[in-house]
């Protein structure tokens, strides 16, 4: 995969705060909007740098599949987000591919992205972020992610286990980096057709 920049080389120095003991109660995971963007990317290219997404696929996310996608705020204060919808199954998208519908045939739930800012972390805002988009893929027999950064220990907590990795899905985890895992997990479905 080739580089996308999204901003010039030379970035200002960004800020953002810490959560303080104050100020735990109020942050929260809520529904992302086109106004939420802006600030989805700034974090994205502070936690991924080396996986870089252009904003109109974080956009397109949001007007296809709102309810996968959540921001981690106080107010207009943006500290993480999630990323997930639907797919086919084991048909994860490429890095920052358009998809232009949510498939028909989709069988299986996906976790594009899940970033906290390093400030934030360590809270427990991740698995209560984690606990709300498995509650939306219930009506999925399975959901799946592919996991970066060796996190694979983390995401097991929550039940994935590494996928079947074939050709396909190895040539897609490449554009991931050397360490991406394709993880799985079986829901607890409710009324699944799938």
């Amino acid at each position: 995969m080739l580089p996308i920049h999204r901003f010039s080389m030379v970035q200002p120095q960004l800020y953002w705060p810490g959560i303080t003991s104050n100020m735990h109660s109020t942050v929260s995971w809520r529904p992302m909007s086109g106004k939420d963007v802006s600030a989805v990317m700034l974090i994205a290219d502070e936690i991924h740098p080396g996986l870089p997404e252009r904003a109109s696929v974080f956009a397109e996310r949001v007007d296809l599949f709102p309810e996968g996608c959540l921001v981690l705020a106080t107010g207009d204060d943006v500290y993480g987000y999630i990323i997930s919808h639907p797919i086919q199954r084991r048909c994860p998208p490429a890095l920052d591919t358009l998809l232009a519908e949510i498939p028909r045939a989709a069988d299986q739930y996906y976790i594009h992205d899940l970033a906290i800012l390093p400030s934030c972390q360590g809270h427990g805002f991740a698995a209560d972020g984690i606990k709300k988009v498995l509650g939306v893929a219930r009506s999925y027999r399975s959901t799946c992610l592919i996991s970066v950064y060796g996190t694979f220990s983390f995401w097991r907590r929550f039940g994935f286990e590494r996928g079947t990795d074939d050709a396909g899905m190895s040539a897609k985890l490449d554009g991931y980096g050397k360490d991406a895992t394709y993880l799985e997990r079986h829901n607890v479905t409710e009324g699944a057709s799938c």
